[in-house]
């Protein structure tokens, strides 16, 4: 089912009705990733500037600059989650709505969470993202375990933050988290197919929007087995600020 639903995710994501969504989300985590970069390089910059490489030994500062520079790439890859999340919850509603409007047209849609709490949402994911992907790369050098910490480590974190964006939309956060450690093997596996992607360079940067997809596939189908307390699979019951334009 998993794999219908990452197909659905897909289908939908690179559908005429999201097209303009997705060409800003592009837009959007190039942006970020061009930030982080130019940030990075600053960084290492001063730090080289301030160091005895440039008048003892200018070769071996060329060669050190040009050594972090590849590194900063490998860098890139795993702050990708955490860029991901951020453009993730400013995209929540415009997909979820697509999703939900398109491929459940018979239930009632959920009721969007505002501007500043979905960017709430993100920026905790990403921070979350962040420190558990610094530790992993603290592994970087040795071989297998790095991917594997990579794979494990975001495997639970999208499985996780996905679907409580998701699920936000029909159900209190709480309710959302305690739904997900209910079908936690399902949830983890969803965020593994995601862990996948942001391992494949330039479809990578398609996560956000196809993690936001997926898990509105995922939520739905779980749903018929954890109805919402009080009403059906599909009536959301928070309440919550009305959409908001992009």
């Amino acid at each position: 089912m998993l794999i219908a639903d990452l197909f659905a995710a897909l289908r939908q994501v690179l559908s005429p009705a999201l097209r303009k969504v997705l060409w800003k989300s592009l837009a959007l985590t190039i942006a970020l990733l061009v930030l982080v970069w130019f940030g990075l390089t600053r960084l290492l910059a001063f730090y080289l500037d301030r160091t005895d490489f440039a008048v003892d030994y200018p070769m071996v500062e060329a060669f050190a600059f040009f050594l972090a520079g590849a590194g900063l790439f490998v860098a890139l890859a795993y702050l990708l989650p955490a860029v991901s999340a951020i453009v993730a919850g400013y995209f929540l509603d415009d997909v979820a709505e697509v999703v939900e409007r398109t491929d459940f047209p018979a239930d009632p849609p959920g009721v969007p969470l505002s501007l500043g709490r979905s960017l709430l949402y993100g920026l905790r994911f990403a921070g979350l993202s962040l420190l558990v992907n610094l530790a992993a790369l603290l592994l970087f050098f040795v071989p297998v375990v790095n991917v594997f910490a990579f794979f494990v480590a975001n495997s639970y974190l999208f499985g996780r933050e996905y679907f409580e964006l998701a699920a936000g939309r029909f159900r209190p956060m709480a309710d959302a988290a305690r739904m997900r450690a209910e079908h936690r093997g399902t949830v983890l596996l969803a965020g593994a197919i995601l862990a996948g992607l942001v391992l494949v360079p330039v479809v990578n940067l398609l996560t956000p929007l196809v993690g936001v997809a997926l898990m509105v596939h995922v939520h739905k189908r779980l749903s018929a087995r954890t109805p919402l307390p009080g009403g059906g699979a599909g009536r959301p019951l928070r309440v919550e600020a009305g959409p908001r334009p992009h």
